[in-house]
């Protein structure tokens, strides 16, 4: 007796081709995803930096993202803020602050998304994060008023680690 192997139709093995390629992309995250390090800023925002070290970590929940940063300070001591939220604009509250504080996400494209920052409930800053094409560098420009009215804009760089 003689067995033969069966050849599946040309449309099957297109399904299965097309299937074993379309899993892995479906499960590919966001590039923002991940644990990132900053670089100190060349220009600093204060005088002398207070943090030896800062660590951002975006990683998947529920439906949207929890962020999470840890500040160590040139003397000791970390601070942990963290977020968890959606990116539907809405706002969601900053857990580790000593004061009301919200972030609202908004994707703006396949490598950004923009953050309204809001204190007692009203607007105090807007972030733009822009993940580089190669996936290696974090962009954070955020803009803001100082206490005379003044407008201020700031860049925060990460590489992912």
């Amino acid at each position: 007796m003689i067995l033969r192997a069966s050849v599946p139709s040309w449309p099957v093995l297109v399904l299965a081709i097309a299937t074993s390629v379309a899993i892995p992309a479906a499960q590919q995250q966001a590039p923002w995803v991940g644990t990132w390090q900053q670089i100190p800023p060349e220009k600093k925002w204060f005088d002398p930096w207070p943090y030896q070290k800062v660590t951002l970590r975006i990683e998947p929940w529920d439906d949207g993202l929890r962020v999470v940063y840890d500040m160590v300070r040139r003397r000791g001591g970390v601070t942990h803020i963290e977020w968890t939220g959606r990116f539907d604009g809405n706002d969601y509250p900053v857990q580790g602050v000593d004061y009301v504080l919200t972030n609202a996400y908004r994707k703006l494209s396949d490598l950004s998304y923009e953050i309204v920052v809001k204190v007692d409930g009203r607007a105090a800053a807007v972030a733009t994060a822009v993940v580089s094409a190669d996936g290696a560098t974090l962009n954070v420009d955020t803009t803001e008023q100082d206490s005379t009215g003044r407008t201020l804009t700031t860049t925060a760089t990460y590489r992912k680690r």
